[in-house]
């Protein structure tokens, strides 16, 4: 039992060491439910030269009718004249083939191909079996109707009022999205069974969540993983902002089932308001869909090449 231990705990120290190096580390400070990052400020360290960025994983959000009938699933916003699931999908098929085409050695993956829907959990499953390095989930933002109160008339001289729903218009730009704090333990489980219980050297049997190594372990990828979602989403907004000259409302915490069930880097984009006007034609157009495909590929490639930093 001694000598176990004694190889768990060497095992575990050489896994943390190289955690330590596997990411450059970026200090952006604590993001807040719904408001947005504006800490920027970078303590960057050599990455471990021996990773590699081999697999990204795309989400086009939400689908027609379910291909099965267990999981949650969500048909998601819609325009004037468009839907959000079929611009993801358009924008998805597009960055798989730009991304296999401009980053080299990367393949690319899909959670959805066709306009059926896959299940939040199915989601976050496909990235986990396909060992993805990045995860990266398109979707369409939309305001909720606002409620105005408006005088329909008059009775025995007096204004009489009726309280209605206005489509909201008002919201225009990108938004990022990174995994709420209060979802923690569920990024801890998957961290668990998709990062550490498939090293062998641990033990070959069932894990134990209370054991030290396994503790120690899990909260460093959870770290690492955290402090590269928000670095990555920096990337993006940055192509989107610098390079687009697009609105934005910048970074957000928010709980989503596939970012924290995704054992990865892991970012959801807002690429527009599809209820707004001028977003949703810009959604639709060949040309507004090819540069938020290239802003974004742009910002992949720049996050893989700071991953991948071999010191000269």
């Amino acid at each position: 039992m001694k000598n176990k231990a004694l190889k768990r705990l060497i095992y575990s120290l050489s896994v943390l060491v190289t955690l330590l190096s596997f990411f450059p580390v970026t200090s952006y400070g604590f993001i807040k439910k719904d408001t947005v990052l504006n800490d920027s400020k970078k303590d960057t360290v050599p990455a471990n030269t021996g990773f590699k960025i081999k697999t990204i994983i795309i989400d086009p959000g939400h689908g027609g009718a379910p291909s099965s009938t267990t999981g949650h699933f969500s048909h998601g916003a819609s325009g004037s004249f468009s839907s959000e699931r079929n611009v993801t999908l358009a924008i998805g098929r597009k960055l798989q083939a730009a991304i296999e085409k401009e980053m080299t050695g990367v393949k690319a993956v899909m959670t959805r191909t066709t306009e059926d829907d896959v299940s939040f959990e199915r989601r976050a499953e496909i990235a986990n079996e396909n060992k993805g390095n990045i995860f990266v989930s398109i979707h369409c933002n939309s305001l909720s109707d606002r409620h105005i109160t408006k005088k329909v008339g008059t009775k025995r001289h007096k204004p009489v009022y009726k309280t209605m729903s206005v489509p909201d218009r008002s919201g225009k730009g990108v938004l990022l999205l990174v995994y709420g704090l209060k979802r923690t333990r569920e990024a801890e489980n998957e961290i668990k069974k998709n990062q550490i219980e498939g090293e062998s050297e641990l033990d070959g049997g069932a894990l134990d969540p209370n054991d030290p190594v396994t503790i120690i372990l899990t909260n460093e990828y959870k770290r690492k993983f955290r402090q590269q979602s928000i670095n990555l989403a920096t990337l993006i907004n940055k192509e989107f902002v610098d390079t687009d000259g697009r609105p934005s409302e910048g970074i957000r915490e928010q709980s989503i089932y596939v970012l924290c069930h995704s054992s990865m880097p892991s970012v959801l984009v807002e690429t527009g308001y599809i209820n707004n006007p001028d977003d949703e034609a810009y959604l639709n157009s060949e040309d507004g869909q090819n540069e938020i495909v290239n802003s974004i590929v742009r910002a992949l490639t720049n996050y893989k090449n700071e991953v991948e930093l071999v010191s000269k």
